[in-house]
């Protein structure tokens, strides 16, 4: 089961999810496009979860997710293992 972290969304989630289960390098806009959020609002939260260390910023416009995101999703970590983004 996951942790449950204060500051994370249910948006945040899906991006992780959706990263996990695509296995994929992807941008805001593409993440947006297939979890019905506009890609602004996914751009703020890629940099809070980059922040936080769940995702890495590939280059200028594209983000991975981490091993510890990875984690966060398998329920293999305790919510204080992830920091609060600036």
């Amino acid at each position: 089961m996951r942790p449950r972290v204060d500051w994370m969304t249910q948006a945040d989630e899906r991006v992780l999810e959706f990263l996990h289960e695509k296995d994929i390098v992807a941008t805001p806009t593409v993440i947006a496009a297939n979890i019905d959020y506009t890609s602004e609002y996914i751009s703020r939260r890629c940099r809070k979860l980059t922040d936080a260390g769940l995702l890495q910023r590939v280059d200028a416009s594209n983000y991975r997710l981490t091993d510890l995101g990875c984690r966060f999703l398998d329920g293999n970590i305790d919510a204080d293992e992830i920091k609060q983004p600036e």
